[in-house]
């Protein structure tokens, strides 16, 4: 039975798929961004944002518990130095996964995983907002009657001259 057991195994034993985790977790902190199936990187979202979330706080205590887990000194440093300046005002959420279809070998869905801080295209589009009204809604009635009666002297004032 698999009872309380919520976490995707992923096909593997607990030893390859900590392994698995790890080096894609050292993949995604080092390149910002990777390639993978879309059942990995839910299991990877799941791994690594707690090591994401340790990074605000630069402490030693922090950084031999995220050692532990990764066992990347560089990766190490990259997650402490750079990422955690980024991520500091967020609360959660410091990835984003994007689907970008089936594979042609197997059909296995895909995706992108990236810091959701270090997408420039994104960023970009929530810097830039729309100005103006966004819903459509009817004109008012007020807004009706008035248009007429302006329109009405502009007709006039020809004729008067």
């Amino acid at each position: 039975m698999r009872h309380n057991k919520k976490f995707n195994h992923l096909g593997r034993k607990k030893a390859h798929r900590d392994a698995l985790l790890a080096n894609m977790t050292i993949s995604l902190i080092m390149h910002k961004r990777i390639f993978t199936t879309l059942a990995k990187a839910k299991a990877l979202r799941i791994y690594a944002e707690p090591l994401i979330n340790r990074a605000k706080n630069d402490s030693m205590v922090n950084r031999r518990l995220v050692f532990s887990y990764l066992q990347n000194k560089e990766a190490v440093n990259e997650l402490f130095r750079e990422i955690s300046t980024k991520i500091a005002e967020r609360n959660g959420g410091y990835t984003r996964i994007l689907k970008t279809g089936n594979r042609l070998g197997d059909n296995a869905q895909m995706c992108f995983i990236e810091l959701v801080d270090y997408n420039e295209n994104m960023l970009k589009e929530k810097g830039a907002k729309k100005e103006g009204r966004t819903r459509r809604s009817r004109r008012s009635k007020a807004a009706a009657t008035e248009a007429p009666a302006a329109e009405a002297p502009a007709t006039e004032a020809p004729a008067a001259e």
